[in-house]
């Protein structure tokens, strides 16, 4: 196990290039199941979700071959294999697994999904999807099971806009006879990445973006090449760095109207935002001005930058208030900034950040993905060293973070951790 060393105070600038999405990798490689034939997909972040979910594809007896950011898998020899335990625990988007191999088989065997506990996360939407298209969806011995004699399109409407069941729904529904609508659906950039890759296999869907999506169902989906959307949250990620601790950093690889919401904030706290075709210019001013800043789904502020945002507003004069109406949970960082110096109170589903203070290094955990974000540019605000420890989370997301980091000027470095030190770690 290793941990994460930041020494504050050191001033970004340069260029970071950043990697395909996140989001969109997850839902892409269960969606190659769905092919009779090769699918390459090109431009995949080299994170540990996405070799999790090659080996779950090796697993049901596909071929999965890498050439760097490029996959090519063959899914002719898959199975319907169960795949109750073991690597499905390890994310969240295991249970794309369930959509694709519906479609593919008509049947499906698969864990309950693990990934950040960020509050109740259920997938009751999903299984009202998959019900509506003729599947008996049971539970048992805490792994999902999934049967349908065949698949036949329906008419369905999320109670609550989800990306997880927009994408499931899709993935279940491309094979399936008929014609399949789906109402309140997500709208998020990644739901589109994966329904051009299906519509590049042969798939016929209409209204990806709106709130109804249309699918007329396909006999057969063939294998295809796609290249992956750039990543909005690491982009995200990176802006909000930029502003805490850079001085002119470009955002390479970037769709900047993915972010509006965001980038609208950082120009709200004074920060200069430049935009072009594919980069963003960061360059703050001091001081920074707090905001409020209240999470939505898509195109609003993305939960996703939450937490990195939390740590900015440490930074800015006055009172922020962040507000997370998507995950109820997702305020474990705030402890972690506390032992910082940082000034923060939670009032339910809000924190309120008092600012700035100067934020001081201290050992510190990350609990889930974006945590460690956020841990990461308080550490680089700080004064002296920042030990961070939970980089399992980190490395779930964000590719050669501290390499990416160092390039830009930041003393980030990693360890080995001590036998006591895995030890305290594990029992904290």
């Amino acid at each position: 196990m290793q941990k994460m060393l930041v020494e504050g105070g050191e001033l970004l600038n340069g260029k970071v290039r950043i990697s395909g999405a996140k989001n969109s990798a997850v839902a892409l490689l269960p969606a190659a199941i769905l092919a009779d034939s090769d699918v390459t997909i090109e431009g995949l972040p080299e994170i540990s979700d996405v070799y999790t979910l090659g080996d779950l594809l090796e697993e049901i007896g596909g071929s999965v071959a890498w050439d760097g950011q490029t996959v090519h898998i063959n899914p002719e020899n898959m199975v319907s294999m169960p795949l109750p335990n073991g690597k499905v625990k390890q994310l969240r988007a295991s249970y794309y697994f369930m959509g694709a191999m519906l479609g593919k088989f008509n049947k499906a065997v698969i864990g309950l999904p693990g990934g950040c506990y960020l509050g109740p996360r259920p997938i009751d939407q999903h299984i009202k999807g998959f019900e509506a298209l003729g599947a008996e969806v049971t539970n048992e011995q805490g792994a999902i099971y999934l049967r349908a004699k065949e698949l036949r399109g329906a008419r369905i409407y999320l109670d609550v806009v989800s990306v997880g069941a927009t994408i499931n729904i899709m993935l279940a529904a491309v094979k399936a006879k008929g014609k399949t609508i789906i109402e309140n659906a997500a709208k998020e950039p990644e739901i589109i990445d994966v329904a051009t890759l299906l519509t590049n296999m042969g798939a016929k869907i209409k209204g990806v973006g709106t709130d109804v999506i249309r699918i007329e169902g396909v006999a057969q989906l063939h294998g295809c090449r796609h290249t992956i959307i750039p990543d909005r949250i690491e982009a995200g990620t990176y802006a909000i760095t930029a502003a805490a601790q850079g001085k002119e950093v470009i955002v390479d690889n970037v769709i900047p109207q993915h972010l509006e919401s965001v980038l609208a904030k950082l120009r709200e706290m004074g920060v200069t935002v430049e935009e072009s075709d594919e980069q963003l210019l960061i360059m703050p001013k001091n001081p920074l001005k707090s905001v409020d800043v209240k999470t939505l789904v898509y195109p609003g502020f993305p939960t996703d930058l939450q937490q990195p945002f939390t740590s900015l507003l440490t930074k800015a004069v006055n009172t922020g208030v962040i507000t997370d109406t998507i995950y109820s949970a997702r305020l474990k960082h705030i402890d972690e900034l506390r032992r910082m110096n940082a000034i923060i109170k939670v009032e339910g589903g809000s924190a309120i950040i008092s600012g700035p203070v100067q934020l001081q290094g201290a050992k510190v955990k990350a609990t889930d993905l974006r945590a460690g974000a956020s841990l990461i540019i308080a550490g680089l605000m700080a004064n002296g060293i920042t030990e961070i420890t939970g980089l399992e989370h980190i490395d779930r997301g964000y590719e050669k973070i501290t390499e990416k980091l160092t390039n830009l000027g930041a003393n980030v470095w990693r360890e080995e951790m001590t036998e006591q030190e895995i030890l305290q770690f594990q029992n904290s």
